[in-house]
């Protein structure tokens, strides 16, 4: 079938390449369902989540899962036409142009940078609660924050292959130890079990329920769209995206609605308790298993480690890409010679992702005249790279429609290609709004400022850089991840 495609460029003999063909569709399955880090997810969300949407939270799981879904369509969709490094970078440049390309850039370096400290902070600060629970000892978490960010980055610099492997072994243990705590616990509550978390009766306050815990429930998914940028070095990209992407969104589902399902019976179907307490999967967890609780830290132990070198292993090939095709500085479109691992991108993701923890913290000593706790700081710069990260989202959903009628015409179908993405921008409104809601509490009352400044410098920089480079748009996707040509 003959395809209006954007002609790609033709690679130099010493065109910078990722490791083709090293990945295969479990390594970057896995690496994405570590990437979303269920425990660590899981943990530091539920509570609020069951807060805001009462006892039948597990619904609004459910609603959020299929929202995602939605969004997996539009990454499969142009995995399958367009397959890039450059993920959503590529995906919106190649249907909108240079500017748009530099724009979406920098709003998604950024986006990830600062959710990325936001993984590395609570890797450090969960290690010393563990700690402190079981030894009595208690460093500060940023010494293992540094410990364990030092450690991830050098694990991701040896390699593709070996890191992702790393990745995905610490999301099977992770998900073991979750099911075992989740499985005893309902077994356990097993002469009271009740249908009601699965009512939509059981809702607090009904719609208005279901849309105050939506975005909480979305955000449990974060990391969802790992897959994509390692296309370059997926065996069979077109094809294995897309598989990822429904797979780890469908594991998930089911395994988020266990959880908080295991949860709310541990409990006693009782959402007030379980909003009160700090980590409520925790506090099941020693009422049901005792001593052997250990089990819910090593999962929070794991996911945490996990997200950190998943995640960063994805959004480093971002900043790669935009490098390469100099849409960022160029020197972030290094590959290792024997590696094949951008490492001027891993080191320079990192080091922002430290510097960020170490500013926020600075700005909490200042101003608040105390130390920073990292589940504080993991909540609020969450919150704010989640921002942007949804409007990258939403930029792509947007472009889906107007790629494929342009370049792919014979393929257009108005249900994959209009109504689904659509549908999935719509869903993403809904955590947007409550992200920058009016009347929230400091600093989140700032983030949609923050983020508004952000996107117009990020507007204004890509008009500059287009203006300089008039060819900047025929650079952007030029790399298809497997080949040159259609």
């Amino acid at each position: 079938m003959s395809v209006v495609s954007p002609p790609p460029v033709r690679a130099r003999p010493d065109q910078q390449r990722l490791r083709g063909g090293a990945l295969g569709l479990l390594d970057i399955a896995g690496s994405t369902m570590a990437n979303i880090g269920p425990a660590m997810s899981f943990y530091f969300s539920f509570g609020f989540l069951a807060t805001a949407s009462g006892l039948a939270s597990p619904l609004t799981i459910v609603a959020a899962g299929v929202a995602v879904a939605l969004l997996g369509n539009t990454l499969a969709q142009f995995s399958r036409a367009h397959p890039s490094a450059g993920s959503f970078i590529t995906f919106v440049g190649t249907t909108f142009g240079g500017a748009s390309a530099v724009a979406t850039a920098l709003l998604a370096a950024l986006g990830y940078i600062i959710g990325i400290s936001a993984v590395i902070a609570v890797s450090g600060g969960f290690l010393a609660t563990t700690l402190e629970y079981y030894a009595g000892w208690s460093p500060p978490w940023v010494v293992w924050t540094l410990v364990l960010t030092a450690a991830s980055a050098a694990l991701i610099v040896r390699g593709i292959v070996l890191s992702t492997k790393v990745a995905g072994f610490f999301f099977a243990v992770e998900l073991v130890m979750l099911l075992v705590v989740s499985v005893s616990a309902i077994v356990k509550h097993g002469g009271h079990l009740s249908a009601a978390p699965f009512l939509p009766s059981r809702i607090r306050g009904g719609m208005s329920g279901l849309a105050e815990g939506f975005p909480l429930a979305v955000y449990l998914f974060i990391g969802w769209e790992n897959s994509a940028a390692l296309a370059e070095e997926s065996e069979n990209p077109r094809r294995d995206v897309g598989r990822a992407v429904f797979s780890s969104v469908a594991v998930m589902s089911l395994s988020y609605v266990l959880f908080a399902y295991a949860t709310v019976t541990g409990f006693g179907y009782d959402v007030h308790k379980v909003g009160a307490a700090d980590v409520p999967f925790m506090v099941v967890a020693r009422g049901t298993l005792g001593v052997l609780a250990f089990l819910a830290y090593i999962a929070g132990l794991t996911s945490t480690v996990g997200s950190l070198i998943a995640g960063a292993n994805s959004q480093t090939r971002l900043l790669f890409n935009a490098g390469r095709e100099r849409l960022l500085p160029a020197f972030l479109g290094y590959v290792h010679p024997t590696r094949r691992t951008p490492t001027n991108a891993i080191l320079t993701f990192i080091a922002a992702a430290l510097v960020i923890v170490g500013g926020w913290g600075l700005g909490h000593v200042l101003g608040h005249h105390g130390g920073m706790d990292a589940t504080v700081f993991f909540a609020e710069a969450s919150s704010m790279g989640s921002i942007l990260i949804l409007l990258v989202y939403l930029a792509a959903n947007v472009a889906l429609p107007f790629y494929y009628r342009r370049y792919r015409p014979t393929e257009f179908r108005v249900v994959r290609h209009v109504v689904l993405p659509v549908s999935g921008a719509l869903a993403i409104v809904v955590p947007l709004y409550y992200l920058v809601k009016p009347g929230q509490p400091a600093p989140y009352s700032w983030f949609p400022y923050v983020s508004l400044a952000l996107l117009a410098a990020s507007v204004a920089y890509a008009w500059v850089l287009t203006r300089r480079d008039p060819a900047l748009g025929e650079r952007v996707g030029a790399i298809v991840a497997d080949g040159y040509e259609e």
